[in-house]
């Protein structure tokens, strides 16, 4: 990494990359900020647009555009590319087959062009996506990080805070672990508040705010962004946010704990995929995987999840070893 000039690339400048690109401009994260799209022109028009916005903020990023091998500079690259015909109606898993294409199309560009850095990747279906570019990469797997589950546990956190008399998320320590889908699960037996464990907090306030139906914020933490989504038509600021922080992290050397997908190496009893579990983000990317104890409800909905995603991975494997034998 840069020690003195701290660079932040941007790949896919749709609606997340420039929510992204916006988030690391205005909060003053890189010394620079490179953006690249396979719409080179419009990528220049967005690079001009931010640059006009700099003078009006505390920010003095230098702002460039630049084709796909030229990020290859960054310490910190974040990944947003997506089809933009492809609108998924169910499911984030309905996006894998374009996005898989691309991957397998920008990943060799960038090792042959000598990127070391880390990749922060919020691309859908997350978790395989992730898996892909640590495959072809050639990085250590902690330098490939999905945002994976990080947004759905601020969701959850938020949710919960709902529920319990509005007590402020931050001072609430909850996570979604496994697929950034539908069979994600809450970790429930670790959540606490203010350091209190859940359950304890519960039983002490029960008459102010009655039992917490688990069931319910789980299921609003699962389904927020389809809330949204349904709502605009895309999620962008708060994903975009996400990968700003990401960035943000690594540069600072933050050590900050967050869900993210990531690969596992017998964590959770898991191995050869990426997932969402709690990590501590540092400098070196992943700097260390937190192994809850989970209950056996709760690993037994993980080690389902895990799964899904193992499939989804064997299907694409196998769908891009037939398509290049042919």
């Amino acid at each position: 990494m840069s020690e003195t000039v701290r660079r932040v690339g941007v790949v896919g400048i749709g609606n997340v990359g420039k929510a992204a690109a916006s988030a690391v401009l205005h909060e003053n994260i890189a010394d620079e900020l490179y953006i690249s799209d396979i719409d080179s022109e419009r990528a220049k028009g967005e690079a001009w647009d931010f640059a006009d916005s700099i003078e009006l903020t505390p920010s003095r990023t230098r702002v460039l555009e630049v084709p796909l091998e030229g990020l290859a500079v960054c310490d910190v690259i974040l990944v947003a590319v997506t089809e933009r015909s492809q609108i998924p109606t169910q499911s984030r898993l309905e996006l894998l087959k374009g996005t898989a294409a691309i991957t397998y199309d920008i990943v060799p560009k960038l090792r042959k062009a000598g990127f070391k850095g880390t990749y922060v990747i919020a691309t859908n279906p997350c978790d395989i996506i992730t898996y892909l570019f640590y495959k072809l990469s050639g990085l250590p797997k902690n330098h490939v990080i999905g945002t994976g589950t990080a947004l759905d546990s601020m969701r959850l956190r938020r949710q919960l805070s709902q529920v319990i008399g509005d007590v402020d998320p931050r001072s609430i320590n909850a996570f979604m672990i496994g697929e950034h889908g539908d069979s994600q699960i809450a970790a429930w037996s670790q959540a606490t508040v203010g350091g209190q464990p859940l359950d304890q907090f519960e039983e002490d306030n029960v008459d102010e705010f009655g039992p917490i139906d688990r069931d319910q914020v789980e299921d609003a933490a699962r389904h927020f962004g389809w809330e949204i989504h349904t709502r605009k038509g895309n999620t962008q600021f708060g994903i975009g946010n996400a990968l700003a922080f990401f960035a943000k992290s690594i540069l600072n050397d933050a050590r900050v704990v967050t869900a993210a997908s990531v690969i596992q190496n017998g964590e959770y009893g898991q191995n050869d995929l990426a997932i969402g579990v709690p990590i501590i983000l540092g400098r070196n990317g992943v700097e260390r995987i937190i192994k809850f104890r989970l209950s056996e409800k709760e690993q037994e909905g993980f080690n389902g999840s895990a799964e899904l995603i193992k499939g989804y991975i064997k299907q694409t494997l196998e769908e891009h070893e037939e398509t290049t034998a042919n």
